[in-house]
Formats: structure tokens, sequence, C-alpha cells
């Protein structure tokens, strides 16, 4: 059978807006972080509390003591997404203005200053491959993650054109106890929660 392009575009267009409703019903049902890449839905097992949202938390309020005040460091809701693409993430932390975030629904991703990812224990791929990819193809200038197995990171930026698409052309890597610029403003990463082997999570100096 032959499929015309604008079948082809409804069909992919029906098919997103399927799994967008079933990451909705689930988002309030069980644990964890549903989002729709190209691939399909990923699920996040992150675990409560813990390492993971404490990073998160300090990211947040470390950028807000530095950032103007028209901008925030949102570690909420809503879902960053780009429907003609067929993608939708939910950012740790994201960089918008206080008025680009007063939306109904999902927030456009080309609003968005910086997205910023801490790395889960289930699915590591998720943040360094996956997002590493979606992000500049959604628009998203600026892409930093926390690594709390490994006490690193890197920033992305410079979205440039390749054969495979949209991709970031720079990147800067840096250990916690380092300073990091995300976008504009620097950051201490010292004091960040650490994952350990047992489970826990120990603090870096």
């Amino acid at each position: 059978m032959t499929i015309a392009p604008d079948d082809a575009h409804q069909g992919a267009s029906h098919l997103y807006r399927a799994m967008r409703d079933f990451v909705q019903r689930m988002d309030d049902t069980l644990p964890g972080k549903f989002e729709i890449t190209k691939e399909g839905i990923v699920h996040d097992m992150m675990s409560p509390g813990g390492a993971h949202e404490v990073t998160a938390a300090h990211v947040s309020r470390r950028l807000e003591k530095v950032m103007p005040d028209e901008l925030l460091a949102h570690n909420g809701t809503p879902d960053v997404e780009d429907e003609p693409e067929g993608v939708m993430r939910h950012p740790d932390v994201m960089v918008i203005a206080w008025a680009d975030l007063t939306v109904e629904g999902s927030i456009d991703p080309r609003r968005v200053v910086a997205a910023i990812e801490v790395v889960s224990r289930s699915n590591p791929g998720n943040d360094w491959v996956g997002k590493l990819r979606d992000y500049p193809l959604m628009g998203v200038p600026v892409y930093a993650i926390f690594d709390p197995r490994t006490g690193t990171g890197a920033v992305f930026t410079d979205i440039h054109p390749t054969p495979e698409g949209p991709r970031y052309a720079t990147r800067k890597d840096f250990v916690y106890g380092e300073d990091v610029t995300i976008g504009e403003w620097t950051i201490s990463t010292g004091g960040l929660p650490r994952y350990r082997d047992d489970g826990g999570e120990k603090a870096t100096s």
C-alpha cells in the first residue's frame, strides 16, 4: 500500500497524540518520568528524593541567585513539547522567562533558555544520548547535564546542522567542585551529592 505524504503526516500526528494521551494518564498513576522521543515512549524510573532531586534543587536555587528577576530556573511542570517533531521532554530544570511560563498546556521549546538534566541511575542514556539528540532538534540553545554517578557533567551549545539533524557543536565538560557556566550565568558545583554503589548518596566538597 502506498501512503501519500499528507496521509503519512496525519498518521504520525495521530500516533503522537495517542502516545501523549498515554503519557499524561501514566504520569498520574506510575512513579518515574514518561517522555516521548522519535523512537517512542521513554520511562525513566527516578528514585523519589535523594541525589537526583537534591541536585536539581541546588542547581535551580544557585541559578536563580545570579539570574535577572524576569527569569526562572523552573523544576516543575509542564512539559516541553514540539508536536511537529513528535517529541515531548520534561527537563529536570529549565531556564525560562516568567512570561513564557504562563501558558496553557506544554511549553514551546524555543522559549526555553536552557534545559538542565540530572542523570538518573536507571536510564543514563536518556540524558547522554536521547536528550542530547532531541534538545537541539527542538531548538533549545543550551543543554547542561549533571551526572551524580561520576561527579561530572557537560554543557552543550551552538546548534548547527548535520546530516543526522541539528546537533550541538560545542561541549564543555566539568568536574563537581568546579564552577560551570550555563548560558550567561556561572554557578558553583561544590557540595552536590553523588550516587554510591550501595544505593546511597555522598556529597562532594
